[in-house]
């Protein structure tokens, strides 16, 4: 498939990739492939990454993010790329600029979230027409993540990430921790102490009773200083792991009171403040651009 430049949609627009919380981590089994079977309910957030765009005159696909963990051609926006022009036929070049601002290795997902938004996008600037579905099914070759962002709801998820239905959940405000310093998913899902046959949850019981994660005790001892940042927001509330970590955070109505609490946080740790949203603003930009003709 040919994408003629002069056909290509505007370049300007700053395209947003929004980070997500974990309210619940569950594993009920693992695969013969060793990937877990896991329940979880993701609770997007506007604490966003920012794309930007721009053609090239070769073929190369080159992304910036000015990241020292993040290598250049190894990143998952790269991957996403290629991915979509093996897809699609394509041999145009792009170039990638991501401005961060979730926390590399926080459990945040922001990798995945950045992934999920090249391919939006570029479906989108390259004028591919190629629907949420079809999107979805790319990035979950990119990790179990990428398909909640691509679809762009927060959402209840089972299997390996990939089967996904989506919430409408309670308007919340969140403080999110980030005390310094990736966890790898990896380590903690082959630690031999996980709990990997918890009993199974509902969306019902969910919604009326909430959930654990079974990653927090693990993630404790390995990572003294995401207990100690536990241990410090659990005095204004129910602390908790998103994810894997390294960011923990809490729940309420009352941005004065997260605001508060966020200018009492130790030395060293960065505190964000973030809305719950259950719609992606990825999508909704996607829908306004396609409704507008660019």
């Amino acid at each position: 498939m040919a994408v003629a430049r002069e056909a290509i949609a505007d370049w300007d627009s700053v395209w947003p990739a929004p980070a997500k919380l974990n309210l619940c981590l569950n594993i009920v089994g693992r695969r013969a492939d060793g990937y877990h079977e896991i329940q979880t309910v993701f609770q997007l957030v506007d604490l966003v990454d920012e794309l930007r765009f721009e053609p090239r005159d070769d073929d190369r696909v080159v992304c910036r993010s000015g990241h020292a963990d993040i290598t250049d051609g190894e990143d998952l926006v790269t991957q996403a790329a290629e991915m979509l022009r093996a897809a699609c036929g394509l041999s145009v070049g792009i170039s990638v600029t991501v401005t961060k601002t979730i926390p590399v290795g926080g459990g945040l997902g922001g990798g995945s979230s950045d992934a999920a938004t090249a391919l939006v996008a570029l479906n989108s600037l390259w004028n591919l027409g190629l629907g949420e579905r079809a999107l979805a099914d790319i990035g979950v070759g990119l990790g179990a993540d990428v398909p909640v962002f691509v679809l762009g709801h927060s959402a209840w998820a089972e299997g390996i990430g990939d089967k996904i239905e989506p919430l409408d959940l309670p308007a919340s405000v969140y403080l999110i921790l980030f005390p310094g310093g990736p966890v790898s998913t990896a380590e903690v899902f082959s630690d031999p102490e996980l709990t990997r046959q918890g009993a199974p949850l509902t969306i019902r019981r969910f919604l009326e009773r909430g959930g654990d994660n079974v990653c927090t005790d693990i993630v404790r001892r390995r990572h003294p200083e995401v207990a100690r940042a536990l241990d410090w927001l659990g005095q204004h509330g129910d602390a908790r792991l998103t994810g894997t970590g390294s960011c923990v955070y809490i729940a309420a109505d009352n941005v004065a009171r997260l605001e508060a609490i966020l200018g009492q946080i130790p030395h060293g740790w960065t505190g964000y403040i973030a809305r719950g949203i259950n719609h992606s603003p990825l999508i909704e930009m996607s829908a306004r651009r396609r409704h507008s003709g660019a």
